[in-house]
């Protein structure tokens, strides 16, 4: 009997990445061969080429109860203009945290700030509502449209919305020599550069987290690897070997990373994040980024923070849902970090 699973099958059961952690390895050798490796898998040398000053355009500001909202849009590269909100609270003690918020494939970054434009929003409300949980908990919040969802989404081959809405703009990036990760990433660290050329002073810009669930965890995770001015990292429903999700399972291609299998798994990058605090959100039910694998994955993750000497500072909580955030789980968690952190 044919089966075309079989080829792809045989060399993901035999594949050990060239860069996988190694007990006996030098640390900081391996940490900077992976960080190499991670740059260049995802097109970030390329991207950079493309680069541009950052172009702010302030577009609307609104007043409500608990906080100030600031609409904008600013130029992460040549072509590329991300549509942005910035909440900042009116109570709580100033400057305040930032926390950046990434919504997953929604129909976009609006449902972070409880704006509700299409009837399937309400499936995603509230528990989707990143950005007014953010301010909730004493951060003003950035969240931005990720690049190839929501309002960014191709005009010419949108896709059928939801999880295959940005295949069209992630194969493209692929053929370019970039990847739609790497873009993400990009275009997370230029709102940070947005944030710092603005200076608010309600802000303050060297406690930074990152969240996400989703495609928005996969970000936030990729984000924090390569990016410093990131302090702490709460990624939901994302963490877990390529080998245990996205080698098995059927997700949107812009979370792949052409040949990312051959050198490392997601779990070994997280030594690009270490000592920072990593907070590993996981739903018990989760049928695309499966429990048990997730688990693996954090072990590994574990043995890595501990060879940081940072053990305490990488969690994993469960939420008991699936592929879903659990505010309650999730921000339980986060204050407990921002506490250590003294935040």
């Amino acid at each position: 009997m044919l089966n075309g699973d079989a080829c792809h099958d045989l060399l993901v059961a035999g594949t050990k990445g060239l860069l996988s952690y190694d007990p006996s390895c030098d640390y900081a050798q391996w940490k900077e061969k992976v960080h190499e490796k991670l740059y260049t898998l995802l097109g970030m040398e390329v991207i950079a080429q493309n680069a541009c000053d950052i172009g702010i355009e302030m577009e609307a500001a609104q007043e409500y109860d608990a906080y100030r909202m600031i609409r904008f849009t600013y130029e992460s590269e040549r072509g590329n203009r991300v549509p942005a909100f910035l909440l900042i609270p009116k109570m709580g003690k100033k400057p305040y945290p930032l926390a950046i918020t990434l919504q997953g494939h929604t129909t976009g970054y609006h449902i972070s700030i409880g704006e509700k434009k299409y009837d399937i929003d309400e499936t995603f409300f509230p528990d989707s509502c990143y950005a007014l949980q953010a301010v909730e908990n004493g951060f003003a919040a950035l969240c931005i449209e990720q690049r190839g969802m929501g309002i960014t989404r191709s005009h010419r081959h949108p896709g059928p919305g939801g999880v295959h809405q940005c295949s069209f703009t992630a194969m493209r990036a692929i053929n370019l020599g970039r990847t739609v990760i790497g873009e993400r990433v990009w275009d997370i660290s230029r709102g940070i550069d947005a944030l710092e050329k603005l200076a608010l002073p309600e802000i303050d810009l060297d406690k930074i987290m990152i969240l996400g669930n989703s495609g928005g965890g996969t970000a936030a995770f990729y984000a924090t690897c390569l990016e410093e001015r990131i302090r702490y990292a709460a990624p939901g429903c994302s963490f877990c070997s390529y080998k245990g999700s996205i080698l098995d399972i059927l997700h949107c291609v812009c979370n792949n990373i052409p040949s990312a299998s051959r050198y490392f798994e997601m779990e070994d990058l997280t030594c690009l994040i270490a000592p920072r605090p990593l907070t590993v959100l996981a739903g018990q039910k989760d049928d695309i980024f499966p429990l048990e694998a997730v688990k693996q994955s954090y072990a590994t993750a574990r043995k890595i923070y501990d060879r940081a000497g940072a053990g305490s500072n990488c969690s994993l909580v469960l939420m008991p849902e699936g592929h879903h955030w659990c505010p309650d789980v999730a921000w339980s968690a986060i204050r407990e970090e921002i506490t250590k952190l003294g935040w």
